[in-house]
């Protein structure tokens, strides 16, 4: 199996890359909810993110946001875009998630069985990583942890999932170390988000919402 380095480039100018921008973003938040509401266990940053909230004054969504300030510093350090994409990152998937909240049919989700609950751990997973892939592509800029990816592949010449899978580890065992909730669901994502993220950015860019130059490039190199 080849890799692939770099993600695609949505075509079009800014009107239809803002679309595609909160397009992925609102799937993120998908996936974040369908997290939430298989009660399986948490993706490795909010494992994070609990367990800084249970070892400070800070609440978790204020942990949620000073990791993500840092994680920010360090990839805008390494050399990474920082753009309108970073910040709608940072504010509308929350908003997302507050809306998907409040529909009946979602907040009932939770109390299905556990078949159709680990069904739910890999839509989420599915969202993850074609929302990252259009909110990328948009190129606007990516969110801090999308970013923090991108310059780690770009610099180290380690393929885009495998920074990825490296990068989620290293929050999930200062989570867990933290005293954070660990499940299945952590495991799950943790080992596929990668993959996930890489197998994306591979469909979007021979897609025809791609940008014809970058489609027909020769992304992938070398052999696995």
């Amino acid at each position: 199996m080849n890799t692939v380095r770099t993600p695609p480039s949505i075509r079009g100018g800014v009107s239809a890359r803002t679309a595609c921008l909160f397009f992925g973003l609102f799937l993120c938040a998908c996936g974040i909810v369908a997290f939430l509401e298989s009660s399986l266990g948490l993706p490795p940053w909010d494992v994070l993110h609990q367990g800084l909230a249970e070892h400070t004054p800070l609440s978790f969504g204020a942990a949620n946001i000073a990791v993500g300030l840092v994680v920010l510093a360090l990839a805008a350090a390494l050399g990474a875009r920082i753009g309108f994409g970073t910040v709608a990152n940072a504010t509308a998937i929350g908003a997302f998630v507050i809306l998907l909240g409040h529909v009946a049919w979602v907040d009932a989700l939770s109390e299905t069985g556990l078949a159709a609950r680990i069904g739910l751990l890999v839509a989420g997973v599915a969202c993850f990583g074609v929302g990252s892939a259009f909110y990328i592509g948009a190129a606007m800029g990516a969110g801090p942890r999308d970013s923090l990816m991108l310059v780690g592949s770009s610099r180290s010449g380690v393929r885009v999932g495998a920074v990825r899978a490296t990068i989620e580890a290293g929050a999930l065992l200062a989570g867990f170390l933290l005293g954070g909730t660990v499940g299945i669901g952590t495991v799950a994502f943790a080992a596929l988000i990668g993959p996930t993220v890489e197998a994306a950015f591979w469909l979007l860019g021979r897609s025809r919402l791609a940008d014809a130059e970058v489609a027909s490039a020769p992304q992938w190199t070398g052999a696995d």
